[in-house]
């Protein structure tokens, strides 16, 4: 089918916002919970309303705020004798009153890292599901960047050192697998914390996963799951990436060394845990609208850690060459995360691994013969791209002839990581604001 090069980028940014509105937070927590029978219906759980005391609703996420609203709409014919409270952390740009559940500001817009507001927000969450009792239901919602989101550091080590951490494995290339093996081990409420501390007879956790493959002990650094990884496995992490060298706090490295024989405190409630939202439904849904659009697509939502944002750019422009040169698909839905290695402070821009990967697509786009005849776009579902307020870019012929009119070097952005500056002065940025979902990346390919 002939399509412009404005159909092209029109249908990108349609089977891409279809993605994320799949996996609209507060939806998937309205068709996850229900009442009928007398009974509040959760997943596979049924709790007949006669047998509840009370509710309590906790949790942390860039989904936080929609999920709460979803959980307060579906209980809002609750009996007075069931009453429901809560408290959520969650960024400052999501916060929003609700009637029963509290949005707490746990930390900036684009600093995902834990605060002091952060630390505070927990310790309310803790003092609360170990105020409970045996006829009491927690429900917990977590999602994605809860991990900086929820800090209860252990004693001894301070906020200063776990934001140290944070840093240093972020800006080393530490995968979010390997991030979260150091803090929960450095955590009183990650790693199964906030199940340990819960006096609820029931704990039932609903998950947007934002974690390729949806590992529960990963996701948020798993507050409800039981931890698989050691203290030992931690010290491994610091090590791999240097840690001592880089002048991380020697507390941290005693107290780790302290607890490798020590097994964690056994968890009392009856705990649940159901993902509700990841980042393969979200493809599907994008796959979903491509076909709506007319096109035939080919769809691959990564179950497992991806390489480089550069190289998974690069990987989608051989891609389109290989669609533009033979029969078959003309449009490619991808869903994943890669990762960044950041360059020194000194020379670092601004961006985020979606701009980097597009800026990567973009220059191995140059020398080819398709560059008018394609769409690359790549977007964080949470509308977050890195440190910044785009969720993403995206480019076609119109973007590099933008390039060339304001003779921009994206070699040296690419090496900087600043890819923001670049794409803001192309006016090819996705800015979409907080989604209040978050279920990693998802990237469009469309072929004229």
């Amino acid at each position: 089918m002939k399509r412009t090069l404005a159909q092209l980028r029109a249908d990108a940014r349609a089977i891409w916002d279809a993605a994320v509105d799949a996996v609209d937070s507060a939806k998937l927590v309205r068709d996850n919970i229900s009442m009928a029978d007398g009974a509040l219906h959760i997943g596979d759980e049924s709790i007949p309303l006669a047998e509840l005391g009370r509710i309590v609703v906790v949790g942390c996420g860039k989904a936080g705020a929609g999920m709460a609203a979803g959980v307060e709409e579906t209980l809002a014919s609750l009996p007075a004798a069931v009453p429901v409270t809560g408290w959520l952390n969650v960024p400052a740009d999501c916060v929003r009153p609700l009637k029963h559940i509290h949005l707490h500001a746990a930390r900036p817009a684009g600093l995902n890292e834990p605060t002091a507001e952060g630390v505070a927000g927990s310790e309310e969450i803790l003092r609360l599901v170990g105020a409970l009792g045996p006829k009491d239901l927690c429900i917990c919602l977590i999602s994605g960047g809860g991990s900086a989101l929820l800090p209860a550091p252990v004693a001894g080590i301070s906020l200063v050192d776990k934001q140290a951490i944070t840093r240093h494995l972020s800006s080393a290339g530490a995968n979010i697998a390997e991030l979260n093996t150091v803090r929960k081990q450095l955590s009183r409420i990650k790693g199964g914390g906030l199940a340990r501390a819960c006096r609820a007879g029931r704990l039932i956790t609903l998950v947007i996963s934002d974690v390729l493959g949806d590992p529960l002990d990963v996701i948020a650094s798993g507050p409800t799951v039981v931890d698989r990884a050691t203290a030992r496995d931690a010290l491994a992490v610091l090590d791999k990436f240097k840690a001592r060298d880089a002048g991380i706090s020697p507390q941290v490295f005693d107290y780790l060394h302290s607890r490798i024989n020590i097994a964690p405190e056994p968890i009392c409630t009856r705990v649940t845990n159901l993902v509700i939202g990841n980042n393969a439904l979200a493809v599907d849904a994008a796959g979903q609208m491509a076909e709506r659009l007319g096109y035939s697509h080919a769809m691959d939502a990564a179950t497992k850690l991806e390489g480089s944002a550069e190289e998974v750019g690069r990987h989608l422009v051989r891609m389109a060459v290989q669609m533009c040169d033979q029969p078959g698909p003309d449009c490619l839905i991808t869903g994943g995360e890669p990762t960044v290695t950041l360059s020194s402070a000194a020379l670092r821009g601004r961006g985020g691994r979606n701009q980097q990967l597009v800026l990567a697509a973009l220059i191995d786009l140059l020398p080819t013969t398709i560059t008018d005849r394609v769409v690359i776009l790549s977007g964080g579902t949470d509308g977050e791209d890195g440190p910044t307020d785009a969720a993403g870019a995206f480019v076609d012929a119109e973007v590099l002839a933008h390039m060339h009119s304001e003779n921009l070097d994206p070699l040296d952005a690419l090496r900087r990581n600043d890819a923001y500056t670049f794409f803001d002065k192309t006016g090819s940025l996705i800015k979409t604001g907080p989604t209040h979902t978050n279920v990693c990346d998802v990237r469009v390919v469309v072929i004229g």
